[in-house]
C-alpha cells in the first residue's frame, strides 16, 4: 500500500503545488513533474522511508508494491526481482551504478545485497539497455548506498522480525562527517528459522509428505552483512571507496531435493533453528570506486569494481543414475569474478543535454563438486553510447540514443568424472563442449515527455538485446530447487526486443490517475521450454527460441479524501504467446495472472508521522499456461501495514507494522517453483520493524 508520505516519489503525475514535509526536505508537485520529465520512460523512485515502513522481510518483498514489479519468493528469507514478468538475466540489478553480478541464473537464491544499507531505490520499468547492456532488456532495479552523512556523528539502529519464519534481526548503521570528508559503516544480521504453509501435507510426483507442524523441513538459515564507505566530497570534485560483504547460509526444502527426508539418517524435525544438508551458502564481496568531476554545464563519472561471488551447495552424496556414491557432500560450487569500469560524460550545450560513455567487464566462473549444471566460462564485455535529450519547451522534451555493444563468451568442456554404458562401452560422457560465441548490436531508443496543465503524457520506442548467457548455451543437468532437468543450446542467437511504451498521468491534488501501456516483440525469445520426455526422473527442459509478443498494462487510482483518508487501487494485466516453434499458440511458462490491489489508509496527521493501512490483493486465475504446466486458481488476501514516528529526544523512534495473509488462506502463486510440488505460499506474516535514528 502506499503511504502518502511517499506519494511524491511513487505517483508519477501532475498535480498542484501540494507541499509534503518529509525528513526536512520538501517535495513539491512541480518537483514530481520534474523527475519524470527527465526521462520518457516509465520510472518510480522512493526513498527510505518507503523501504522502512513497507518493510516485508526482503527488499522485493517490500518493493512488490509498486505496479509491474514482483517479489519471486524462494524459502523463508529471500526472494527474486521482476519486472512485467521478466527477471533474472532479463533485468538489470545496479547498486550505485555498478550492475551487480552473482550467479543471476540461479533460481534458489535472492540478491545479495543489505537491504538496510539501501537509501532510495530507481525502478526503471522496460528496457534499460542504452546505460547498462545486454541484462537490461527487461528494466533496471537501481539501488543507492551512498547517502552522504551531514553531522560529525549520526545513525540509526533497528530491531526487526517475522512472525511466519520466526525471523529475528538487527541493523545498524553509523556515519560522520569532518569538512569535506565524510565516512559510513552498516551491519545486519538475520536469523531465521523454516516457515509455515497453511498445509499439513503436500503431494511431490506421487509421494504424499507429511509436514510437522506445517513447516517446509530444513528451509531456515542466516545472513550477515557489512560494508564501510569512505571519501571526500568538495564543490566540484567528489570520491569515494565502497566495500562491501554479504553472506547467507539457507537450507533447501529437505523433501524436495532428491527426497532427502526417505533416503536420510537426518533428524529433520529436531529443531526448525537448525541448518542440515542439503543446503547453499554464498558470499558476495564488492569494492566499489565512485568519482566524479563537475562544472556548471560538465559532469564526469568514472566507476571502477570488482566482485567476487562464491556459492557452494551442499548435500548427501546419494547415488543417481550411473554415478556411484560420492566422496564428500559438495555438489556444487561457483566462484566469480567480476571487474567492471564505467565512464560518463555529461554536457549541457544549449537547448541539449548530451551523455555519452563507455563501459567494459570481464567475468571468470569456474565451477567445483560432483554435481554439474553448468560449465567453467570466461565472458567479456564492452559497450559504447551516445544519449541527447533536447529541451524544445518546459512542456515538451524530446530524447534519442544509440549504443554499440561487443560481446565475446568462452565456455570450456566438461565430461562425467564417472563412467556410463553407451553401447554397452563405458564411457565418461561429455556434458559441454568447448566453445567460444562472440555477439554485437546496435541498439536504440527515442522517446517524448509532453506536460499540458494537469496532464503528463510519456512514450518511448527502441530496440534493446540481451547476449544468451553461459547457462542458456551449455547447461546439462538437474536442477534439483526448481524439480527439472536442464538442457543448454549451442547455437542461440542473441536476443533481441522491440518496445513501446507509454505513461499517461493525469492529477489535480485530490485525485490521481496513471495508465502505462507497452508491448514488447521478441524476434528470437530464450526461455526453458519444459517437455514431456524425464531424464534421471525429473522432467526435461530445454532451451529454445521462439518468435514471441508481449503486451500488457499497469493502471493506479488515488482518491485523498482529505488529510487524513486516502482510497487507491491500482492493477496489472500481461499478455504473451509464442508465435513460432515448437509451442507455438502457447504462452511463456510461469506468465504472471492479472492482479488487483484496493487500499484504504487513515493518516494521523497531515505529515503523515503515522498512518494505518488495509490492502486487499486480489490475484485471477491462469489458465494460460505451456503444457505441461497446470493451471493454478485465483486467490485473494487481506493485508495490513502501519507506521508511526515518534520525536525521542533529538532522535527519531520509528516503528512499522505489515501483516500479509491475515486470512491465514491456502493459494498457489502461478510464478512459484514451489507449485509444481504443492507447496502453496505462506500463511500469516506479521513482520514488525523498531528503528531508532540519531
Amino acid at each position: 500500500m502506499i503511504n502518502s508520505i511517499l506519494a511524491a516519489a511513487l505517483l508519477s503525475c501532475a498535480v498542484g503545488d501540494t507541499i509534503v514535509k518529509l525528513d526536512d526536505v520538501t517535495v513539491t508537485g512541480q518537483q514530481r513533474r520534474d523527475y519524470q520529465m527527465r526521462s520518457s520512460q516509465s520510472a518510480v523512485q522512493v526513498n527510505r522511508d518507503y523501504l522502512s515502513q513497507h518493510f516485508a522481510g526482503s527488499l522485493m518483498q517490500t518493493l512488490q508494491g509498486i505496479p509491474g514489479v514482483k517479489a519471486m519468493s524462494i524459502g523463508s528469507g529471500q526472494s527474486k526481482p521482476t519486472i512485467r514478468g521478466l527477471g533474472f538475466n532479463r533485468l538489470a540489478v545496479s547498486e550505485d551504478g555498478i550492475k551487480h553480478e552473482g550467479q543471476q541464473w540461479g533460481d534458489d537464491h535472492g540478491l545479495e545485497i543489505d537491504q538496510f544499507a539501501i537509501d532510495r531505490v530507481e525502478v526503471i520499468k522496460g528496457p534499460g539497455a542504452l546505460l547498462y547492456g545486454s541484462d537490461a532488456i527487461g528494466g533496471v532495479l537501481s539501488l543507492y548506498t551512498n547517502h552522504l552523512p551531514t553531522k560529525p556523528l549520526e545513525g540509526a539502529v533497528q530491531l526487526f522480525g517475522r512472525t511466519n519464519n520466526e525471523q529475528l534481526g538487527v541493523s545498524a548503521r553509523i556515519g560522520g562527517r569532518k569538512g569535506k570528508f565524510f565516512f559510513r559503516a552498516n551491519a545486519t544480521f538475520i536469523d531465521y528459522a523454516d516457515y509455515r504453509v497453511p498445509t499439513d501435507s503436500i503431494q511431490y510426483y506421487s509421494y504424499w509428505i507429511k509436514l510437522k507442524d506445517g513447516r517446509l523441513r530444513n528451509t531456515a538459515g542466516a545472513e550477515r552483512d557489512g560494508s564501510v564507505m569512505v571519501g571526500y566530497a568538495g564543490y566540484n570534485f567528489h570520491t569515494d571507496v565502497r566495500v562491501s560483504d554479504s553472506y547467507s547460509k539457507s537450507g533447501f526444502f529437505a523433501n524436495a531435493h532428491g527426497l532427502e527426508v526417505r533416503l536420510s539418517d537426518i533428524d529433520y524435525d529436531r529443531s526448525r533453528r537448525d541448518v542440515d544438508l542439503p543446503y547453499q551458502w554464498v558470499n558476495h564481496l564488492k569494492v566499489l570506486s565512485h568519482t566524479t568531476w563537475r562544472t556548471e554545464a560538465t559532469n564526469v563519472e568514472l566507476n571502477l569494481a570488482y566482485q567476487n561471488n562464491l556459492r557452494e551447495e551442499l548435500s548427501e552424496p546419494v547415488s543417481h543414475g550411473y554415478m556411484p556414491t560420492p566422496d564428500g557432500t559438495l555438489e556444487r560450487r561457483f566462484n566469480k569474478n567480476t571487474y567492471t569500469a564505467t565512464f560518463s560524460l555529461r554536457h549541457e550545450l544549449g537547448s541539449h543535454a548530451l551523455q555519452g560513455g563507455v563501459s567494459g567487464e570481464l567475468q571468470r566462473n569456474r565451477r567445483g563438486g560432483w554435481g554439474f549444471i553448468i560449465p567453467d566460462f570466461e565472458t567479456g564485455t564492452f559497450g559504447a553510447y551516445l544519449l541527447d535529450r533536447y529541451t524544445v519547451s518546459e512542456r515538451l522534451i524530446l530524447n534519442a540514443g544509440v549504443r554499440y555493444d561487443f560481446a565475446r563468451t568462452r565456455i570450456h568442456s566438461y565430461q562425467d568424472w564417472y563412467q556410463t554404458p553407451v553401447d554397452g562401452t563405458p564411457t565418461y560422457l561429455q556434458r559441454s563442449s568447448d566453445m567460444r560465441r562472440y555477439f554485437n548490436s546496435l541498439t536504440w531508443s527515442a522517446g517524448v515527455n509532453y506536460t499540458v496543465g494537469q496532464w503528463l503524457v510519456k512514450a518511448n520506442v527502441g530496440k534493446s538485446f540481451r547476449v544468451p548467457i553461459p547457462k542458456e548455451l551449455g547447461a546439462d543437468g538437474i536442477n534439483y530447487h526448481i524439480f527439472r532437468y536442464e538442457r543448454g543450446n549451442a547455437s542461440l542467437d542473441p536476443e533481441e526486443s522491440y518496445q513501446v511504451d507509454a505513461t499517461v498521468s493525469w492529477g489535480n491534488g485530490h485525485v490521481e490517475a496513471q495508465v502505462e501501456p507497452y508491448l514488447n516483440y521478441f524476434p528470437n525469445y530464450i526461455y526453458l521450454s519444459p517437455t514431456a520426455q524425464y531424464v534421471e526422473g525429473l522432467q526435461l527442459y530445454h532451451y529454445t527460441q521462439a518468435r514471441v509478443l508481449r503486451y500488457g498494462v499497469e493502471a493506479q487510482l488515488t482518491w485523498h479524501v482529505d488529510e487524513h483518508w486516502q482510497f487507491g487501487t491500482q492493477g496489472e494485466y500481461l499478455y504473451a504467446r509464442q508465435k513460432s516453434g515448437e509451442k507455438k499458440g502457447y504462452t511463456l511458462p510461469f506468465s504472471t495472472p492479472w492482479s488487483v490491489d484496493v487500499d484504504a489508509k487513515y493518516s494521523f496527521d497531515w505529515k503523515g508521522q503515522g498512518f494505518v493501512g488495509l490492502n486487499a490483493h486480489i490475484v485471477g486465475h491462469q489458465d494460460e499456461i505451456v503444457p505441461p504446466e497446470k493451471p493454478t486458481g485465483g486467490y485473494w488476501t487481506l493485508n495490513l501495514s502501519a507506521g508511526k514516528y515518534f520525536p525521542v529526544g533529538g532522535a527519531m523512534l520509528n516503528v512499522a507494522l505489515h501483516a500479509d495473509n491475515l486470512l491465514n488462506r491456502r493459494y498457489y502463486d502461478h510464478t512459484s517453483y514451489y507449485r509444481l510440488i504443492d507447496v502453496p505460499e505462506p500463511g500469516r506474516n506479521v513482520s514488525v520493524k523498531i528503528g531508532l535514528e540519531f
